[in-house]
């Protein structure tokens, strides 16, 4: 129990403490904070009062983002994490009684303005839902032929566009580009079908030297935590570039994030066993003989400009055929060398029935069946002024491990 107060359905109780990095009208900068009920702790007062034994986590929670204090691994990880769980325990007087330290230290959420946790280096988006390749598949080549023949096999991505990964909040403007009407030459315009993606991500940890792959029953240490991902999508755009190499234009106008960073170690008790991959048997390589999955509640919530938000999706992570780990260890078997905040998304995380879909191409199945929403409106994709709003949380034993808001708008296109 910790001496900050918030309910069980609050997101950011003692079991969880994301780390994340914020504006405040009392300091200049940026400073990097843990979330705790409804405020947050500012790790850079907490660290200048010499509250951390560790002199590299002190000089990493001093910096602007979460990068070094990404690069330090998993013991220094744990040690940080016992000692704010220490800090902010209910028992504890050592920040509680300290009326002068509480002020600077504990400042309410409502007052601070969330940016970019790290600096994302290189982003690389996957295709991991089973369910969601087999839809698309569906969609475009049928369903005997919905899955590529290496899917089973390998976790397929694309390397995307880290410099806009935005932040939680960020509106971003509809993108132009060039379109292929059916029978017609392409053409330069705004795009029509634009689309969002359920997904989640997680940023790297410390590095592997170039040259030297991350193996499976390493590859958690290399997992620094995880965020809840909206991966924008231009269907137009993207279906007349996408072949030969894939994704380009069509995703690399905007991502966005939620804020909150949750460790692996706030995920730990809703680690679960993933689905069964013996038909194919999967190569050594990719084999885990550790559970990989986690049971995170996710929800997609769309408001059109004036009206209420409604929910329009919900899933949960445990429905991806790769893990975490597998995605990880594929992208550097060939020796890649991943960076501390290199950032990795899981693709669309779709589920078995209509309502787990994760994107409005699914959704609404190439748009062939509308979204009727409350206020009358109907829907095929998103229209500018739409807001879309992504959740995720853990349920635990009378209280939760959630992410915070991933939200974003969309802005008329740019002449």
């Amino acid at each position: 129990m910790s001496f900050v107060e918030y309910s069980p359905e609050c997101p950011f109780p003692i079991q969880n403490l994301p780390y994340g990095a914020f504006r405040h009208t009392s300091f200049d900068g940026v400073h990097l904070g843990v979330a705790i009920g409804d405020l947050v702790l500012d790790l850079h007062a907490v660290a200048s009062a010499s509250l951390f034994s560790n002199a590299a986590v002190t000089a990493a929670f001093q910096q602007s983002t979460l990068n070094d204090f990404m690069s330090l691994g998993r013991p220094a990880w744990k040690e940080a994490r016992a000692t704010l769980t220490h800090l902010l325990s209910k028992d504890v007087d050592t920040l509680r009684d300290n009326a002068e330290l509480r002020a600077r230290a504990l400042l309410p959420q409502a007052d601070v303005q969330m940016v970019m946790p790290a600096r994302v280096g290189d982003y690389t988006d996957f295709y991991s839902s089973r369910e969601h390749a087999t839809n698309v598949g569906t969609m475009f080549r049928g369903a005997d032929n919905a899955l590529q023949p290496n899917w089973l096999h390998l976790p397929v991505g694309y390397h995307g566009r880290a410099s806009s990964v935005v932040v939680s909040g960020t509106p971003l403007h509809r993108p132009s580009g060039q379109l292929k009407p059916a029978e017609d030459p392409p053409v330069w315009g705004t795009c029509k079908l634009l689309d969002f993606e359920l997904e989640m991500a997680f940023f790297v940890g410390p590095a592997n030297e170039l040259g030297h792959r991350i193996k499976i029953e390493n590859a958690n240490d290399h997992i620094f935590g995880v965020v809840v991902m909206n991966d924008w999508s231009a269907r137009d755009i993207q279906k007349w570039e996408y072949v030969p190499l894939g994704p380009f234009c069509g995703k690399n106008f905007g991502t966005t994030i939620s804020p909150w960073v949750v460790t692996l170690d706030a995920l730990e008790p809703f680690v679960r066993q993933g689905p069964a991959q013996d038909d194919p048997k999967v190569l050594p390589y990719l084999e885990d003989k550790e559970p990989g999955a986690y049971d995170v509640n996710l929800e997609v919530k769309l408001q059109p400009e004036g009206a209420e938000p409604t929910t329009i999706c919900t899933s949960n992570l445990r429905n991806l055929y790769w893990s975490m780990k597998q995605q990880l260890v594929h992208h550097s078997s060939t020796g890649c060398n991943m960076q501390p905040g290199d950032l990795l998304g899981s693709g669309t995380i779709s589920g078995p029935t209509p309502d787990t879909y994760g994107s409005m191409l699914e959704l609404t199945w190439r748009g062939t069946k509308p979204l009727q929403l409350p206020n009358g409106e109907e829907r095929k994709f998103l229209k500018d002024g739409d807001t879309v709003i992504m959740t995720g949380y853990c349920q635990g034993d009378g209280y939760r491990v959630g992410f915070g808001d991933c939200v974003g708008s969309v802005l008329p296109p740019l002449e």
